[in-house]
C-alpha cells in the first residue's frame, strides 16, 4: 500500500474523530442546558401554585376566624391545588397543605373569635409550616 494512502487515511481518520468529538460535547452541552431550563420552569410553576394556595388559604383562615361556616364549597379550591401539588411536590409539602386545610376547617366549626382572642392566640398562622416546607423543596433539600 502506498505510503501516500496511509497518510491520507489517517487524517481522514483524525478529523472524524475530531468532527464527533466536537459533535458530543455540543450535544452534552445542550443536553445540559435543556435540563436546566426545565428544572427552572418546574421551579417556577411550583412556586405560583404554592403562592395561589398561601393566598387562598390565608384569606380562607382570615374568614373562618370570624364567621361559622358549615358549607364546605369554601375550602374546595384548596383541595383542588393540594390535587395539584401531589402531581408536582414532596410529601412534605402535601402534609403540611393538608394540616393547613385542617386548621381552617377546624377555624370554621370553632367559635368565632375577637381581636381580642387572636392577639393571645399562640398558633395563629397555620402557613408556617407550609411555608418551610415549600421553602425547602425549592431549595432543593427534598423534592421528590
Amino acid at each position: 500500500m502506498d505510503p501516500a494512502y496511509i497518510s491520507a487515511f489517517a487524517a481522514l481518520a483524525g478529523s472524524a474523530i475530531g468532527g464527533m468529538g466536537s459533535f458530543g460535547t455540543t450535544w452534552l452541552t445542550h443536553r445540559a442546558q435543556a435540563r436546566a431550563e426545565h428544572r427552572e420552569k418546574d421551579k417556577a410553576h411550583r412556586q405560583e401554585l404554592y403562592r395561589e394556595f398561601i393566598e387562598e388559604a390565608s384569606r380562607l383562615y382570615a374568614d373562618a376566624l370570624s364567621h361559622a361556616q358549615t358549607d364546605p364549597t369554601n375550602v374546595v379550591g384548596l383541595y383542588a391545588k393540594i390535587g395539584r401539588m401531589r402531581i408536582l411536590s414532596c410529601e412534605a409539602v402535601i402534609a403540611a397543605a393538608e394540616r393547613v386545610v385542617a386548621a381552617i376547617v377546624e377555624a370554621y366549626l370553632g367559635p368565632n373569635r375577637t381581636l381580642a382572642e387572636l392577639h393571645n392566640k399562640v398558633d395563629l398562622d397555620p402557613l408556617n409550616a407550609f411555608s418551610a416546607a415549600c421553602r425547602t423543596e425549592l431549595r432543593g433539600e427534598g423534592y421528590l
